[in-house]
């Protein structure tokens, strides 16, 4: 599907650009979700204007039945898009939809009788115990610059030693670490906090961290710093553990969230039961948890009596 200029009235855009500053502003959807969301209604409005052969209003919007949105969906599935994709197309376009029926502007029912793509059931890929400790040994850090070497170390460590998001771990201020502290309070998605336990080797890392940092790091200011003194980017982060796949031989799914998903594994694998694993990873469901129970179940019989590895 080409990327044309959309054409649309300018009533249902200034409707979708208050659509987006809500979910931005009352519901608190992260910023991936936002743009996630303002892509998926632009390719839409985008098809529409081929669709119906010319600019698009509320008017046609409110008329649309389900044979448009399966459509759009078969449109987006000769271009390649996926299950996933087209079920969080599908995701956007309700919301859109489910806010202009709220103010009495259209009919959101055509979307809603749509049925999501199924999903593919995909498992975690952690890696090994020894892998993650190599991945977050001051030993294995590539950079030159002993305190961004320190720095890679101590983010590598929080998203193994808490499970940790690396959007949880590069927003913590200086003060979410405090000495004798036994627990990190996170704010995750949908703006929830949770508990984590602040193992002494994570403290440890970050204090080593921020004994060699050259910058000031204020209470009020991001804790992690890019090599010019500002917030330090997830990019950086993936760079690095790029770099690392290829100086240790690690896998392509060697990625910083492998070091959460690992982080889970390994508790599982060491006898943590699900209920607790869910409240530390933040997941809101139980089922979204469950999926480590399919996570190399030979080596959870190898290794059950094992506790974490960092602990």
């Amino acid at each position: 599907m080409n990327e044309l200029l959309i054409m649309a009235d300018p009533r249902l855009m200034a409707e979708r650009a208050a659509w987006l500053q809500s979910l931005a502003s009352e519901r608190r959807l992260s910023e991936h979700t936002l743009d996630a969301y303002e892509r998926d209604t632009r390719q839409f409005l985008t098809f529409l204007t081929g669709h119906l052969a010319g600019p698009t209003t509320l008017k046609d919007i409110h008329a649309l039945r389900p044979a448009d949105f399966r459509a759009f969906l078969a449109a987006r599935r000769r271009e390649g898009s996926g299950a996933r994709s087209l079920g969080r197309n599908l995701a956007g376009l309700r919301s859109l939809l489910r806010y202009l029926e709220k103010k009495g502007l259209v009919n959101a029912a055509g979307a809603a009788a749509i049925r999501s793509p199924k999903q593919p059931k995909s498992l975690p890929k952690p890696l090994s115990d020894t892998q993650a400790i190599t991945v977050v040994s001051d030993e294995a850090q590539l950079h030159d610059e002993p305190w961004i070497a320190a720095r890679d170390a101590a983010v590598m460590t929080l998203l193994y030693g808490c499970g940790l998001r690396i959007s949880e771990a590069l927003d913590l201020l200086p003060g979410d670490l405090r000495p004798g502290a036994t627990s990190l309070r996170i704010t995750g998605k949908g703006n929830k906090t949770r508990l984590v336990p602040l193992l002494s080797v994570v403290f440890d890392a970050v204090e080593k961290y921020r004994a060699l940092c050259p910058y000031h790091l204020a209470a009020d200011q991001p804790l992690f710093r890019g090599a010019r003194g500002g917030k330090l980017q997830q990019a950086i982060i993936q760079r690095t553990m790029q770099k690392m796949r290829s100086a240790f031989g690690l896998p392509d799914t060697a990625t910083p969230h492998a070091l959460r998903h690992s982080f889970a594994t390994h508790l599982l694998a060491g006898g943590g039961d699900l209920r607790t694993i869910q409240e530390l990873l933040g997941h809101a469901s139980l089922s979204t948890t469950q999926i480590y129970t399919g996570v190399d179940s030979a080596r959870l019989l190898e290794v059950y009596d094992r506790a974490h590895p960092r602990a």
